[in-house]
């Protein structure tokens, strides 16, 4: 540092002798403002990479990883409302074909948030919507079977 300053001084009573004496004044009023700002800004940059290269070799933390469950759950539905899940923790395969209830799922899906809760729905009134024209065709059948059977038992 001090042979920088010597260097600056240097400069500066050549730049002094060198120039007439209306520049002279202007030149000493410029001057102390580059030798003032530059040697501060330049010596904590010399030692700033210093501090630096000790935490450079350090390992970093895994800390936060440790902590992270990786954790897949697959929940498939057919049309005809019957659902099953899938639990994969990492790459082991924890639960699979799990038969859940349709209600279990909609309760899950709308604890889960809203747009989830809204697409499980549609599946589901999808579901519903079989189940009754199924029910219907049956009440119907069975309507029939039972006015066969009245005819053969009178």
């Amino acid at each position: 540092m001090s042979d920088t300053l010597t260097e600056v001084q240097a400069v500066e009573e050549t730049v002094v002798e060198e120039t007439p004496a209306p520049a002279l004044a202007a030149e000493k009023a410029e001057a102390p403002k580059p030798v003032e700002a530059p040697k501060p800004a330049e010596a904590p940059k010399a030692e700033a990479p210093k501090a630096e290269k000790p935490k450079a070799g350090r390992p970093k933390s895994t800390a936060k990883k440790t902590r992270t469950v990786e954790l897949t759950l697959t929940v498939t539905g057919t049309a005809e409302g019957e659902w099953q899940a899938d639990l994969v923790h990492g790459t082991q395969r924890v639960v699979s074909g799990l038969v859940i209830p349709a209600i279990a799922v909609a309760k899950a899906a709308k604890e889960l948030h809203e747009d989830i809760a809204e697409g499980i729905e549609s599946v589901l009134e999808a579901a519903r919507d079989q189940h009754r024209t199924r029910m219907e065709e049956l009440e119907a059948e069975l309507a029939r079977v039972k006015a066969q059977l009245a005819e053969l038992s009178e």
